[in-house]
């Protein structure tokens, strides 16, 4: 009974040791293709990337406008009415040659019962700007986006829950592209405080310390004025003889 169990055993130490070899062989040959996966997953990173600024750089000059009636014929009529929209609610003039592109975006509502976004593709950044600066004042529910990829406006999306419970809590927050940036209190605060701090409470002081200073300087050369005037009138030292 003892040779057989020694047996056995003798026979597992065997296995272990033939699958362990077999592991090593294995893993040795598939190391070249190993390093191979991990090169092509950082190539892949490094070109999703590239494609996400590449994407990003592409939408810099552009706008999306929501909520202007779905009522023209065509691109030319459409073009007007987003000029004027821009001239009547901001006072901002946009000419024809500062448009790339102007469409509007998806496939036509039949019914009619939703105007589809517009999409503004400025020649340069700075007009495109100027407008985001003061989208706030543009009338009748009609609002300017930034053109974002489908991807970020999902991750937008996934984010603004947070950003509307941040706000609750009297955070400063703001959506930076598909980041949150979140700053406990409002900034005007710390702001003020700055202010504060470096008030002239305490620059008051050597101002005076300077004025008395002068004050003090000029009286001195007033005393030594009247001191040359009490001398007799017309006298001088007496000369030496030679």
């Amino acid at each position: 009974m003892d040779n057989l169990q020694k047996l056995f055993d003798q026979v597992k130490l065997e296995m272990a040791n033939q699958t362990k070899e077999i592991i090593a062989q294995l893993d040795e040959k598939l190391q070249p293709f190993t390093r191979e996966i991990q090169d092509l997953k950082l190539e892949n990173e490094k070109l999703r990337e590239k494609i996400y600024y590449l994407e990003k750089h592409q939408r810099i000059n552009n706008l999306v406008l929501y909520g202007i009636e779905e009522s023209e014929k065509s691109i030319h009529t459409l073009t007007e009415i987003v000029k004027k929209k821009f001239k009547d609610d901001l006072n901002i003039l946009v000419e024809d040659r500062d448009i790339n592109m102007i469409y509007r975006i998806g496939k036509i509502d039949k019914n009619n019962t939703k105007a589809r976004p517009i999409m503004v593709s400025f020649v340069n950044n700075w007009k495109k700007s100027d407008i985001m600066k003061n989208k706030n004042k543009l009338k009748n529910n009609v609002y300017a986006s930034e053109d974002y990829p489908k991807e970020i406006l999902n991750k937008r999306k996934e984010l603004l829950p947070r950003l509307i419970e941040e706000k609750k809590k009297g955070n400063y927050v703001v959506m930076n592209y598909d980041k949150l940036i979140i700053k406990e209190g409002r900034p005007g605060n710390d702001k003020r405080k700055r202010e504060i701090s470096t008030s002239p409470s305490g620059s008051e002081q050597p101002r005076k310390q300077h004025l008395t200073t002068k004050t003090n300087r000029l009286n001195a050369f007033d005393l030594m004025r009247n001191r040359s005037n009490s001398l007799p009138f017309g006298s001088h030292p007496p000369e030496q003889k030679a």
